[in-house]
Parts: C-alpha cells; sequence; structure tokens
C-alpha cells in the first residue's frame, strides 16, 4: 500500500515554510453556532499568502530542492492556486517556473500567476492535455516537476493546515477539509489522525466532481465526473498515492450541490463579513446545512482559499 508522510515530516515541514506563510486565524461566529447547533472552528486560509492553502506544500517542495536541483526551476500542472503558490515560491528562490494552465481557468488566477513570474502554457481544459504539456516542457526544460498533490512534500506542506489548526483548538471533533486531488485533505487527515485519533475527519466534494466520493465507495479510484462545478479548485482527480491515504485515514466523504455551495458561501460572506471562494464553500457547507450531525460538537473547517472573480459572483446583493 502507498503511503504518505508521518506527522514528524509534517512538523519538519512546518518549520521549513514557517518563515514562508501566515499562521493563519481560526474565526468563530456565534450566528453560525447557534444556526448549526454546533461549535464552528474556521480555519481562513483565505487569508495566506496567495489567497490560498497551496502555498504551503509549494514553498515546502521548493525549499526543499537541492542547489543544483532548483537551478533547473520548477514545472506544474495547476487551474489557479497551486499554479500561483509555486510561481510565487519559485520566485522567492530565484529560479523559473513553467505553469501549464486550462483555457478555463479563472482571468483572476491566470493574472495572479504571471504576477508572481510564472511562465504560462495554457492547453486544453482536459487533465491527459494538462499531463501531457507539461510532459513536454519537462523533457525540454529539465526542470522539476511539482505536481499538485502527487507529491509526498506538497502532502506535507498542506499538512500543515491541520497541524496549526490541532494547536489553537487541540480538542476538535470533526476536521472538514474540501477534496479534489487530495493533497490538502490527505495531509490533514494524517497529522490530524496522529494528533487526535479520534477525531472524524471528513472529505467535502462538490456532486459534480465526486469522484474522491466514488472512488471511496466502490474501492477503486474512478474517473473524473463530466459535469462543470462552481468549485473552480476542485477538478482534479485523486491519484494512486491520495487515494491510498484517503481509504486508510478520512473516515467520510460528503458531497454537496451546486446550490448548496452557493448558499454556504453566501452565508460566510454575509455572517462572517469575510470573501471566501467557492471551494472553500464545499468544506464549509456540510456542516452549515446540517448534512452531517455535528450537534453539539466542536468543528474544524478548512476555509482553503478566497480567490475568485469579483466581477463575476454567483449570487448578487
Amino acid at each position: 500500500m502507498l503511503s504518505g508522510p508521518d506527522l514528524a515530516t509534517i512538523r519538519a515541514a512546518h518549520e521549513r515554510i514557517a518563515p514562508q506563510i501566515h499562521r493563519t486565524l481560526v474565526l468563530t461566529s456565534s450566528a453560525l453556532n447557534d444556526l448549526t447547533g454546533a461549535r464552528l472552528y474556521f480555519k481562513c486560509e483565505n487569508f495566506q499568502k496567495t489567497g490560498s492553502f497551496k502555498i504551503r506544500g509549494a514553498t515546502n517542495a521548493v525549499l526543499s530542492l537541492s542547489e543544483e536541483e532548483a537551478k533547473r526551476g520548477v514545472v506544474t500542472h495547476s487551474s489557479g492556486n497551486h499554479a500561483a503558490a509555486l510561481a510565487r515560491t519559485a520566485g522567492k528562490r530565484g529560479i523559473p517556473a513553467w505553469i501549464v494552465m486550462p483555457s478555463n481557468a479563472p482571468e483572476t488566477k491566470k493574472a495572479a500567476v504571471r504576477s508572481y513570474g510564472g511562465q504560462i502554457t495554457e492547453c486544453e481544459p482536459t487533465l491527459a492535455a494538462r499531463e501531457a504539456t507539461a510532459k513536454a516542457i519537462l523533457e525540454k526544460t529539465g526542470a522539476n516537476l511539482v505536481h499538485p498533490y502527487d507529491n509526498l512534500r506538497v502532502i506535507a506542506g498542506q499538512g500543515t493546515v491541520a497541524l496549526e489548526i490541532l494547536e489553537q483548538t487541540p480538542d476538535l471533533d470533526f476536521l472538514l477539509a474540501p477534496v479534489s486531488g487530495g493533497g490538502l485533505l490527505s495531509g490533514s487527515a494524517i497529522a490530524a489522525k496522529e494528533l487526535r485519533p479520534k477525531i472524524r475527519v471528513i472529505g467535502c466534494e462538490p456532486k459534480n466532481a465526486d469522484d474522491a466520493f466514488r472512488s471511496m465507495e466502490s474501492g477503486k479510484l474512478e474517473p473524473a465526473a463530466k459535469s462543470e462545478t462552481i468549485a473552480d479548485g476542485l477538478r482534479a482527480t485523486l491519484c494512486p498515492l491520495t487515494f491510498s491515504i484517503l481509504r486508510d485515514r478520512v473516515d467520510e466523504i460528503v458531497t454537496v450541490s451546486e446550490a448548496e455551495i452557493v448558499e454556504a458561501m453566501r452565508m460566510i460572506w454575509e455572517r462572517m463579513k469575510i470573501v471566501i471562494e467557492p471551494s472553500a464553500a464545499v468544506a464549509a457547507a456540510p456542516a452549515l446545512l446540517k448534512k452531517i450531525d455535528a450537534r453539539g460538537k466542536r468543528v474544524g473547517i478548512i476555509l482553503s482559499g478566497g480567490n475568485l472573480d469579483l466581477a463575476n459572483l454567483p449570487f448578487h446583493f
């Protein structure tokens, strides 16, 4: 069976990346607690550098490269948040970053990558196209592939989110995180289960992109759904590494509809006065809309990011 990093590896990653990231706030809302009958603790990675948790894994991966490896630069494929994070951290180390992005990635996320010095190559919006384009760049440049989630150093970096929230709020009963390729959920589940073995770790996923849910149900990797989702950061599919970790460490995958994503997103905007992106709302929706039984429980929710196109919001005030 494939295995991911352990708690010691995640702690080492946290020490390595701490000077280059924010230790983000954990916020609460009495209004949302009253509404749900639970005590909710929101880990606000929307306040993180580059606007999402992705800076953690990208920074750990780049800082772990030897000097000889780093000279060759890095390459990845990403719809946005990992792309921006890798471009920024590569720029900080003074090395080139080649970023493959699907043509339908939000323009705001493309602009962010360019602002950090990333060199964008666009491709068709399919996983096959993304991988083929990245492979061609790798062969041409000799750069290091920093995959968004199929990478042990990236997973260890993402696990630092759970490490922090369990230091800030140690007696959680639940930990909710979004799942796409599974890097954040994998790292978070490893850290959470080692720090607090009885915690219930729940992956949260759009119904329109439910390959993780179907994979956990069937016991084998399932293909991507063909539907579109407003949660553009959650379009990736699990890989054998993340699937193996999720099967071992995650208690349940809960799916939410497009309408439920928008409703949860609006609730947080209105009640908490903070901006989150749809992918982050996916993690909040099961608790806010009572799709899990968390009454009287302490629930940690990873708000994964806050990058979205403000000119194209899914609701009107």
